[in-house]
């Protein structure tokens, strides 16, 4: 299984961490996740402008945050977005008690990663962001989580668990 990407969103709708693993050249049986800004006529992609970061990052929310009203609003309170797939890519969502979003872009092929994500949460968001007294707890204007071990302990996991195939 192939990591492409990973982002945090703060209760407040805001990108506060965002890393990509996985690129075409790295990884022979896997692709990344084409970008929205390019679209396919006749096999090829058209020549648009790519998107930054942030716009990528604020796609990926408005597609979550859309997905989730959908499940509940046809399913109800007790009902929960977990993932979808496409031919290009699979998304996986956990939110915490306390509405902080993860989301991860993987390989078609893999399974639920609901516990992976909790496991991130839980042994390095944790840990590492919300007990270090040096981290903000809001982070007003977009300011996201700089710590070193979060992203040493983060990059380990995703290394070791993650991408043993």
């Amino acid at each position: 299984m192939v990591v492409y990407s990973f982002y945090i969103f703060d209760r407040h709708a805001d990108c506060i961490y965002k890393r990509r693993w996985a690129s075409p050249a790295n990884s022979t049986t896997a692709r990344l996740p084409k970008s929205s800004s390019q679209a396919y006529i006749n096999g090829t992609a058209a020549n648009r402008p790519t998107l930054s970061a942030e716009d990528d990052a604020k796609l990926v929310f408005g597609t979550v945050f859309s997905l989730r009203n959908m499940v509940r609003k046809l399913g109800g309170e007790d009902d929960s977005f977990l993932s979808y797939r496409t031919s290009q890519y699979k998304l996986h969502f956990y939110e915490t008690p306390t509405n902080t979003k993860f989301v991860m872009l993987t390989d078609t092929k893999s399974g639920s990663m609901r516990i992976a994500l909790q496991q991130i949460y839980v042994n390095c968001y944790v840990e590492y962001v919300v007990k270090n007294p040096l981290s903000p707890v809001e982070h007003p204007g977009g300011i996201g989580v700089d710590n070193e071990l979060f992203e040493a302990s983060l990059e380990q996991f995703v290394d070791r668990v993650l991408n043993m195939s």
